[in-house]
């Protein structure tokens, strides 16, 4: 149950297709790159352009994908839980909860590059977003089975907590890897908190409850 306090205030109830206007602004982005090589870079996170001035990038970084398959699979994950979670929580609270989780999961990474000296590294992709919006798919739908290559069907919560692990398993051993595993470890954690702070809800107690 939400209280009165300022972080659990309720916002506005309403469905406004928020994902799939996010979709089509990730397909906007990625088109206009192509003719625009250059855009990428501009608009993904990289340490030393932020350090420089660059404060856009921590958003925009969201928008900008490596490739097709990457702009897929990642805009695929959006479609099939954003738009229930969107019409669970409704749109503004989903967009709240979509950019300050990405937001937040690349700040968290800007300061593990800078803190290595990876300055040099350029982070893109709606990722870190994405995999928040996974964990809040099991946290809100906990009995939903998802069915692997259309065939082994797996609750939700056991789907996205495996995901996690082989994400931490990636970030653990392969570190010389371009995909930012340490972004979708972020979206996870982040995700997770904003569910108990804002909503007083326990993933954990979700997906995991006691019969």
């Amino acid at each position: 149950m939400r209280n009165s306090s300022l972080l659990r205030r309720p916002l506005a109830a309403g469905f406004g297709n928020a994902t799939l206007w996010l979709i089509a602004a990730n397909v906007l982005v990625f088109a206009l790159s192509i003719l625009d090589p250059q855009l990428s870079y501009r608009l993904a996170l990289n340490p030393a352009a932020v350090l420089s001035g660059a404060l856009w990038q921590p958003l925009t970084y969201m928008f900008a994908h490596a490739g097709l398959s990457h702009l897929f699979f990642n805009m695929l994950g959006l479609l099939f839980f954003g738009t229930a979670v969107e019409r669970s929580v409704g749109t503004r609270e989903f967009l709240l909860y979509y950019f300050l989780t990405g937001i937040l999961a690349g700040l968290v990474s800007l300061l593990v590059y800078i803190a290595t000296g990876a300055m040099g590294a350029f982070l893109l992709g709606a990722s870190g977003a994405v995999f928040a919006v996974l964990l809040a798919y099991a946290t809100i739908f906990p009995e939903s089975r998802i069915f692997i290559w259309g065939l082994i069907p797996v609750r939700a919560p056991l789907l996205v907590l495996g995901y996690a692990a082989i994400e931490l398993f990636s970030e653990l051993t392969s570190s010389n890897s371009a995909v930012a595993h340490l972004t979708h470890l972020a979206g996870f954690g982040l995700g997770w908190l904003y569910f108990l702070l804002r909503f007083g809800v326990n993933p954990a107690r979700r997906f995991f409850p006691r019969r």
